[in-house]
């Protein structure tokens, strides 16, 4: 819910989440389906693009194939796409700005470097670039968020997908792991027993 009222959608815009099967792909692409957004998704395995189908996402890409960004164009023609979910923007940011439409947005939720970028692809479209992080959030916003997935989950178009579980103990490899995964799966839970 945050990262959409974070980008201002409008029902019927477009929305593409980048890395789209983990905990966080599923959820956008759920909520932004219920949105009434046109929703497309990134994964990198057949069984996570099935996942991404499975929910919300009308359209999905493979982001390890080499034309993928050129699949994303010719899908939304030239419009192009008005909000991008970005979990990995040290990857994907230059690309990302080349398929926003005009006032297009990329919410920034993940990155783990630095990257290279052109600034005049923002200022051809009037784009923008907005980081996100849920920790900044006032107790009054976090109240809102958990009263909009409650009633999500209670009517039905929020569902959580259960990814890979581990012992709170193995936390460390559990956090190898989803970083050297060659794509993730649902929301990884660490188990308290």
């Amino acid at each position: 819910v945050y990262l959409l009222s974070s980008a201002c959608v409008k029902p019927g815009e477009s929305v593409l989440v980048h890395g789209a099967s983990g905990g966080v792909g599923i959820a956008a692409c759920q909520i932004a389906r219920a949105y009434g957004l046109k929703v497309l998704g990134t994964a990198s395995t057949e069984e996570g693009q099935k996942i991404v189908l499975e929910n919300g996402a009308h359209k999905v890409f493979n982001h390890k194939e080499a034309n993928y960004i050129d699949k994303i164009k010719k899908s939304v023609g030239e419009k192009g796409v008005d909000v991008i979910i970005e979990m990995l923007a040290n990857v994907n940011l230059s690309n990302d700005l080349n398929l926003l439409s005009h006032g297009g947005r990329v919410i920034v939720v993940g990155s783990r470097g630095p990257i290279e970028i052109n600034p005049r692809d923002t200022m051809t479209k009037e784009s923008s670039i907005k980081g996100v992080t849920l920790f900044s959030s006032t107790k009054e916003e976090f109240q809102q968020f958990a009263a909009a997935l409650q009633a999500g989950m209670e009517i039905g178009w929020l569902k959580p997908v259960i990814g890979p579980q581990y012992l709170l103990e193995k936390a460390a490899q559990a956090h190898e792991n989803i970083i050297h995964s060659s794509g993730a799966t649902g929301k990884m839970i660490l188990l308290l027993k």
